[in-house]
């Protein structure tokens, strides 16, 4: 099941991420986001009971008036990965995503992973940003010509950048 996170999730949440990334620094990340109110939305995976997902979507600040988001941290606890939970996360934020108003997605991650779910760096060309030109640094529009002029984005200071 794939919902909304909620604060109670939140300790769960932490745990999840440590456990698939192998170490602490993208569970600050996520709690950094939240608590520089960068958040747009999280959802959370539960099976039998327990939390084995979670992903964040977080405000980015662009150039224009139209609204961005950027997807990560995602993560699936290691005994479940590869069973399907991810890309559920990923579709489902990405179904959601509009409803927040963002008409495009970015996304700094793994080059065979993301482009299933209709991200392309060729589409993350025209982006101007710390990550601008890496493999890794793809966009998905969610709107008719969300990328098709060029533009910066700013992401937020949790990500280091």
């Amino acid at each position: 099941m794939i919902r909304y996170a909620r604060t109670a999730d939140r300790p769960a949440i932490a745990k999840v991420v440590e456990a698939a990334f192998g170490r602490a620094d993208e569970a600050r990340i996520v709690e950094r986001l939240r608590a520089d109110g960068d958040a747009m939305f999280e959802l959370v995976a539960e099976a039998d009971g327990a939390l084995v997902g979670h992903v964040m979507f977080s405000r980015l600040w662009a150039d224009r008036s139209e609204l961005y988001t950027a997807l990560g941290p995602m993560a699936v606890r290691p005994d479940v990965q590869r069973s399907g939970i991810g890309s559920g996360l990923v579709r489902a934020g990405l179904e959601s995503a509009p409803e927040f108003g963002a008409v495009g997605v970015l996304v700094l991650g793994h080059t065979g992973y993301y482009p299933r779910f209709g991200f392309t760096a060729a589409a993350a060309a025209q982006v101007a940003s710390p990550f601008q030109g890496l493999p890794a640094f793809m966009a998905l529009g969610l709107a008719a010509g969300a990328f098709a002029a060029p533009m910066t984005v700013a992401y937020p200071d949790a990500f280091g950048t």
